[in-house]
């Protein structure tokens, strides 16, 4: 197919989308909306169906295991229904007398989403369904190792498609095999990219001309102070650091441990999986033997990783994670990095003040924007955080994974793309849910004026500074 080929092909899905789209749209309620995104949630969730999904995944991308992607489908599917559960999101969302300003919902028409490998079902599926509940067509343009996964779960949808008549041209992919030149003009044809992935796929939708809704890289850091309960501490970060392989961009990459319980909290890692490794340079070599992450290590198991990094024997054979004690940060010390695997950066802190600064620069090197966590029994140390670090979430006690997308006991919704703020180089500073793929129009009336007097504004800075 040549390039010519190629971008005709991509226009001619997004023309479909388009039209489908506009019938769609017209005359719908409310419950049309609702129907189309609990018809894709299910093409997810249905037990059978997300189990195939899982095994495709895990089989084409060769990243994460089976059982943890039959949870991250179930429960991210299932949060973000319970998020939408009741929005409205078609007709009139306000009617305020007081303004004279009736606001009224509109969909954006079609949306492409750009996503990645890590997550090839679920992260497609959050986007189709928040896309559906607003009532857009969304067009998706999978990674390559990403597209069998796409290719099912639409085949999926489409099921549940036929059962209510709603038009499969809704839902569509940009077919294989993938391309840049497609992804861009799939980018260009949209009315709003969401793009989730490698920062170049996050550059490319940011300039691609089409309003983009993109986020960025994680480097999750976590501080654990002398306050901390340690056993909970540990046990939060293994879960964490270990679900699904440690592909989540939520995944504990640094922790960063006051000295007064740093002893003390490597012995309750231990107990719950982590084994303490000094030998920085070893890892080094192996995880990074040329200049790039060691695909071998990347989102494999725990036997796998240990073998692939020559720790066979030199830990518990129960060794669920490695914790490498490590000073250094910045682009010479890659392990103060992302690293995609079941290796975290272990490092030691004099005072809960020194962990803040040390986190503070493992951030401004890399994962600036993503969220930060700290194990601690001092609320105030939480928020002293959030009000001066470079992070848009500060998750307190709990499993980094599993709380910063949404979790079923805090508040955050359920996504798996996380906005980074003007740190992260992102639009949004909150997770990727249902209100960036809805736009409304404003029906603004005359009202009695409410113009102030310049002392009603003026008065007290004349006070003070005088005229």
């Amino acid at each position: 197919m040549t390039a010519t080929d190629e971008i005709a092909e991509v226009e001619a899905i997004m023309d479909r989308a388009r039209v489908a789209q506009k019938t769609y749209e017209n005359g719908a309620d409310q419950t049309r909306y609702d129907r189309a995104a609990q018809a894709a949630a299910w093409a997810i969730m249905e037990p059978s169906r997300n189990k195939a999904l899982a095994e495709l995944a895990v089989a084409t991308t060769g990243l994460g295991n089976v059982a943890d992607k039959i949870i991250k489908n179930h429960r991210k599917t299932l949060g973000l229904m319970r998020d939408i559960q009741g929005v409205k999101t078609q007709g009139i969302l306000c009617n305020d007398p007081a303004s004279g300003i009736t606001e009224i919902a509109r969909p954006i028409g079609v949306v492409g989403a750009v996503v990645p490998s890590t997550n090839p079902a679920a992260t497609p599926a959050n986007n189709i369904i928040n896309a559906l509940k607003c009532g857009n067509a969304v067009v998706v343009a999978p990674s390559p190792k990403g597209v069998a996964s796409c290719e099912l779960l639409l085949r999926y949808i489409y099921d549940e498609f036929d059962k209510i008549n709603l038009d499969r041209d809704l839902v569509q992919m940009i077919p294989a095999p993938g391309s840049k030149a497609k992804t861009q003009a799939m980018m260009e044809l949209s009315d709003r990219v969401i793009c989730t992935g490698s920062q170049n796929n996050v550059h490319r939708a940011q300039t691609c001309g089409t309003p983009a809704v993109a986020v960025g890289a994680g480097n999750v850091t976590v501080i654990v102070d002398e306050t901390a309960d340690l056993t909970a501490a540990a046990e939060k970060i293994t879960a964490s650091k270990t679900f699904d392989n440690a592909t989540s961009c939520s995944s504990e990459n640094s922790v960063i441990v006051v000295d007064d319980v740093y002893d003390d909290f490597v012995a309750a890692l231990a107990t719950a999986g982590g084994a303490l490794v000094r030998d920085e340079a070893t890892i080094v070599s192996k995880l990074w033997p040329d200049g790039h992450l060691n695909r071998s290590v990347i989102a494999q198991d725990a036997d796998k990783m240990i073998d692939a990094l020559s720790m066979t024997g030199q830990v518990p054979a129960d060794t669920k994670f490695l914790a490498v004690e490590t000073a250094g940060i910045g682009p010479e010390h890659p392990l103060s990095g992302e690293k995609l695997s079941r290796v975290v950066a272990l490092y030691r802190a004099k005072t809960f003040d020194e962990a803040q600064k040390i986190a503070e620069r493992i951030l401004k090197f890399q994962g600036a924007g993503h969220s930060i966590g700290i194990h601690t029994a001092d609320d105030a140390r939480a928020v002293a955080l959030g009000a001066a670090m470079p992070t848009c979430r500060v998750i307190v006690n709990q499993a980094h994974t599993y709380a910063t997308g949404g979790s079923f006991n805090n508040g955050m919704p359920f996504s798996l793309s996380m906005g980074c703020g003007s740190w992260g180089g992102n639009a949004i500073d909150d997770n990727l849910h249902w209100k960036h793929f809805i736009q409304t129009t404003k029906v603004i009336r005359e009202i009695p004026p409410n113009e102030p007097s310049l002392e009603d504004i003026f008065s007290e800075y004349w006070s003070d500074a005088g005229k």
